[in-house]
């Protein structure tokens, strides 16, 4: 069987991880890495044994697929030239700037063949994979996303950078469409918006309060799901869920007829899931598990989530939204 040839464009923090793993993969061959910085490309490439290149068109013939982990705003033109030379292609979070840009690239996609996937890193937490096994009708929902500040992602607001990981999910959990967006948010050492909170109310009678910060003393990434008789909680960065729930087989409670039931996976790699899925629906042409649409529905949600900061932001704050 021949190996996956799979390219890597932007080999910063991120991007590096990419090629290392994908150097490592079985059936793969990581035939090339690109970046702005050709002496960044250059170091990678002696480190993992193969080509580096200043120009991502150059990779054009070498490549089955590759990994687009350049910054959100060349995200469009990068993955629009290679699904219009029919190479399947890995979009880092978030999918597009615009949903004008995500439209297009679903379009292309969809009339020549090549696979979008998102680069929704949190969906292949076994942690979470547990979660959506145990959810079926969410009520209420409360996501925490809180990091410690770092120059990168700052080009874009905290709602693209950390929170479109929680709003990916929980649309992937409640399966309604969004009614009434409820946000605020502030920039507080950067340009752009630094801490939000959101309060999202789905058709279906749902509600999830999301707040994510990227300027917080200690990280936590954390989600609570209640629905009907059960009630979950899941910590992404331990890998771990708790179960509570009526008439369940755990460990009893103090709450009457309710039990609990506390699982802990193992340190697994999601980074090295979601690129072993990427190169398997590459091989099998089956659709990803976050595909280009599920991209764009959260960016669609994130951009209503930032206009209305903005919007208020300019009330409160003047004209340019800032303090």
């Amino acid at each position: 069987m021949e190996p996956i040839r799979v390219g890597v464009i932007g080999v910063g923090y991120l991007g590096r991880f990419h090629a290392e793993k994908y150097a490592r993969m079985d059936g793969v061959k990581l035939a090339g890495v690109v970046d702005i910085v050709p002496e960044r490309a250059e170091s990678v490439a002696k480190q993992l044994g193969t080509e580096f290149f200043a120009d991502y068109k150059d990779l054009m013939g070498k490549v089955d697929a590759v990994s687009v982990v350049v910054p959100t705003p060349v995200h469009f033109p990068v993955s629009r030239y290679f699904l219009e030379n029919d190479v399947d292609v890995l979009i880092e979070k978030p999918i597009t700037e615009t949903l004008e840009e995500a439209d297009a690239l679903i379009k292309i996609a969809d009339s020549r063949g090549p696979i979008i996937q998102v680069g929704h890193l949190e969906q292949f937490n076994p942690a979470v994979v547990a979660l959506r096994e145990a959810v079926d009708c969410p009520l209420f929902i409360e996501s925490h996303r809180l990091h410690i500040f770092k120059e990168r992602g700052t080009e874009v607001d905290v709602v693209l950078d950390l929170m479109i990981h929680d709003i990916d999910i929980i649309l992937n959990l409640v399966k309604s469409d969004v009614k009434s967006v409820h946000a605020v948010g502030v920039p507080v050492i950067s340009s752009r918006v630094d801490i939000a909170n959101t309060r999202l109310v789905f058709e279906n009678g749902c509600v999830a309060n999301i707040t994510a910060s990227r300027i917080s003393l200690k990280n936590m990434r954390k989600i609570r799901v209640f629905q009907k008789d059960t009630y979950v909680s899941v910590d992404y960065a331990n890998h771990e869920i708790a179960v509570i729930q009526r008439d369940g087989q755990g460990i009893e409670l103090p709450i009457p007829g309710m039990s609990l039931e506390h699982k802990t996976f193992e340190k697994a790699d999601s980074l090295e899931s979601e690129l072993g899925a990427f190169v398997h629906s590459v091989r099998s042409r089956e659709a990803p598990l976050v595909s280009g649409q599920d991209g764009r529905n959260a960016l669609r949600v994130a951009l209503s989530i930032m206009d209305q900061i903005e919007a208020t932001n300019k009330k409160f704050l003047g004209k340019s939204g800032s303090l």
